[in-house]
């Protein structure tokens, strides 16, 4: 096994703790004959542990040692990988290389480990091509991840040759990407001490939702499509401002476009306020991928002594350097002009030292015209809100009449903070989890 991933080029490690290294080592200690039989059986649990950790914290089954070569083949970023990544393979000397590999991972496919447990009188290998794992709930492990590993891995085990090995990882970099951005749909950052560079945190199980599960907002929706469509069809699109009151449906809407038009190359990066003095490195390090990125601010506002909306006007316009094309902001905010406005703001002339405040206030009001397309979302009156809970009932199938159904909408927004769509998913939530076997919920 060593010798075979001895002649890997492209998709080499540097890490002494690759797993895939580490079994190549046993078996070159295997073969050497120094090391007891009992030293050498050690060596082997161990890396079956690390299998193990491996597919727990996927989801793997079956024939975990495919899933884990899949793994690595959708996750390492090379000349090769990243060149084909949403485009698909373009013709170069890189494929002449990119095939070569594709040789040792089909031969590690069909690798033998009889020979080592015979010889240790061990079967645990074995049993890792035939594994059945605990069934666990998809909050314990990425089931994005997990599902297109398992899915690629029988297309690339069945594969006949080289080739055709070949022609199975080039498909999926051109559908889904390669590393960390191929394989999530969004992702949060945490700055590197004394580095420019950020780290990118995938989402697990991001919320599922879809535009059609917010009932109502239809032009609301309409628009916020419309500017992402012309987006990942790089097409000209606008930084995109949802506002409005609280429990409307703004970051519902956006996490609903990003499952919409995951398929499509589209990825999110979460930001909070405090992490603005990053944008610029976040930019620098996704410029270049072929994906559409949103940066998604939710809940954007700035009191009246931050500065940090500096930063994020520099960074939607201006510079020296152009916005890249691939990159877009979308934000959410209860507030219309995102910055807390105070009479002194109004006041056009300080008496003291004849400084014009209206031009504070122009400077900071002029961040919300860096938003080429604003969406308000208005709270619904109380005859829309009865919609909203009827649409909500129905699809949870609650037999309760509409009268019933509206008095109990109303007192339960009376004790739970008014009028919206949160509150009206909210109380029908309840009335799910108080309902009996039989579907029906009398006398609530």
């Amino acid at each position: 096994m060593n010798r075979m991933i001895a002649k890997l080029i492209l998709y080499t490690d540097p890490d002494p703790e690759n797993l895939l290294k580490q079994m190549g080592q046993l078996y070159e200690r295997f073969h050497a004959g120094e090391d007891s039989k009992e030293t050498l059986i050690a060596e082997c649990y161990r890396q079956i542990k690390l299998l193990l950790e491996i597919a727990t914290d996927f989801g793997f089954d079956r024939n975990l040692w495919h899933h884990y070569l899949t793994f690595v083949l959708m996750t390492n970023e090379n000349p090769f990988s990243l060149t084909c990544e949403k485009v698909g393979k373009k013709d170069g000397t890189v494929n002449f290389f990119a095939l070569n590999d594709c040789k040792v991972f089909k031969d590690l496919f069909d690798f033998d480990f009889k020979e080592l447990e015979s010889a240790l009188d061990i079967d645990c290998f074995s049993r890792l091509t035939n594994y059945q794992a605990i069934k666990k709930p998809e909050f314990m492990y990425n089931q994005n991840v997990s599902e297109k590993v398992k899915t690629l891995s029988l297309k690339l085990a069945a594969a006949k040759d080289q080739q055709a090995f070949f022609d199975q990882i080039t498909k999926f970099y051109q559908e889904y990407g390669v590393g960390m951005f191929g394989l999530n749909k969004a992702f949060r950052i945490v700055s590197k001490a004394n580095d420019n560079r950020v780290i990118f945190n995938p989402i697990n199980n991001m919320d599922k939702v879809m535009l059609t599960d917010l009932v109502g907002y239809e032009s609301q929706k309409q628009k916020l499509v419309e500017n992402t469509k012309a987006f990942v069809e790089s097409r000209k699109a606008n930084n995109v401002l949802l506002f409005g009151d609280s429990g409307t449906g703004k970051s519902t809407s956006i996490k609903a476009i990003v499952n919409q038009f995951y398929d499509q190359g589209l990825r999110m990066i979460e930001i909070y306020k405090h992490q603005f003095r990053d944008l610029s490195n976040v930019i620098a390090q996704i410029k270049n991928r072929n994906y559409r990125f949103i940066i998604y601010m939710d809940d954007l506002s700035f009191e009246e002594f931050e500065i940090e909306y500096k930063f994020l006007k520099a960074v939607i316009e201006g510079g020296v350097e152009t916005k890249p094309e691939n990159i877009l902001i979308y934000a959410t905010s209860n507030r219309r002009h995102l910055i807390r406005e105070t009479w002194n703001d109004r006041s056009d002339m300080e008496s003291s030292n004849d400084i014009h405040r209206s031009d504070t206030m122009q400077e900071k009001l002029s961040l919300v015209n860096r938003f080429g397309v604003t969406i308000f979302y208005e709270r619904p009156n109380q005859k829309k809100y009865f919609g909203i809970v009827d649409e909500l009932a129905k699809r949870e199938n609650l037999n309760l009449s509409e009268e019933t159904l509206h008095q109990e909408a109303n007192k339960w927004e009376l004790q739970h903070g008014g009028i919206s769509g949160r509150t009206a998913q909210q109380f029908i939530n309840h009335l799910v989890s108080v309902r009996p076997e039989n579907n029906e919920i009398k006398n609530y």
